[in-house]
């Protein structure tokens, strides 16, 4: 059973398709990883399933919902949630107003305080801008925002660029947890060998298509593969 399909996916932009014929699937949670160089196309992926792309052909369900009816700002009324690469926080708002402007959230002071528990790091910091927080403070910030909604699926993308390896590692360990928590994640990540690590399964993009589909473990194993698109073995 999937949660999220994608069957036959071609997107990009005016002058052309960046990612075509894409196939792949989510299970209930999940966390899969997408790898590949620079320009393979995985956060147009991304893009693409959040409804952030006007050209797009192909089928891409989720939750028995057909994405190509649902309009992006009506995604996380059905349980998507999006972490982008940058602008992922309010910078002018505190941490606690770049909280309470989630919509679609039945009980907002709960849903807070979750949060909080969830990142105590923020709770000093609650009354701080958003701006002013740390690299690593502000990535808490976006996945606290994130889930306000409680998702059933959350995207990211590249969620440690411009981290530091002690910082890509907290975050990392957030993703690992999301699972226990009822969520499933479709990460985009530059990092491979660490995305791969806390994910169940990989994809790896090349040149917009995938060229790799399989469990994390087989593809660390593969020594070819690490060639490649990791780094050597």
């Amino acid at each position: 059973m999937s949660l999220l399909r994608v069957e036959g996916l071609c997107a990009g932009y005016e002058n052309g398709d960046v990612i075509c014929d894409v196939d792949f699937a989510v299970a209930p949670l999940e966390i899969v990883a997408i790898a590949g160089t620079n320009g393979s196309g995985k956060s147009t992926l991304v893009k693409a399933i959040m409804g952030l792309l006007r050209h797009v052909r192909g089928s891409m369900r989720f939750d028995g919902h057909d994405l190509s009816v649902v309009p992006s700002e009506r995604r996380v009324g059905i349980g998507m949630s999006y972490v982008p690469q940058v602008a992922n926080v309010f910078s002018s708002l505190s941490v606690i107003e770049n909280l309470q402007v989630v919509e679609e959230v039945a009980d907002q002071r709960s849903r807070i305080a979750a949060m909080f528990d969830l990142f105590p790091a923020l709770v000093e910091r609650r009354r701080m801008r958003a701006g002013a927080l740390s690299g690593g403070e502000r990535q808490q910030l976006a996945f606290a925002r994130a889930l306000m909604s409680e998702p059933r699926l959350l995207v990211l993308d590249e969620p440690t660029a411009a981290l530091a390896p002690g910082l890509a590692a907290q975050v990392f360990d957030l993703v690992q947890d999301l699972p226990a928590q009822g969520v499933s994640v479709l990460l985009v990540e530059q990092r491979a060998r660490q995305a791969l690590k806390v994910s169940d399964r990989g994809l790896i993009l090349d040149q917009g298509r995938v060229v790799l589909d399989d469990t994390s473990r087989a593809l660390l194993d593969d020594a070819r593969m690490a060639e490649l698109y990791l780094g050597g073995a």
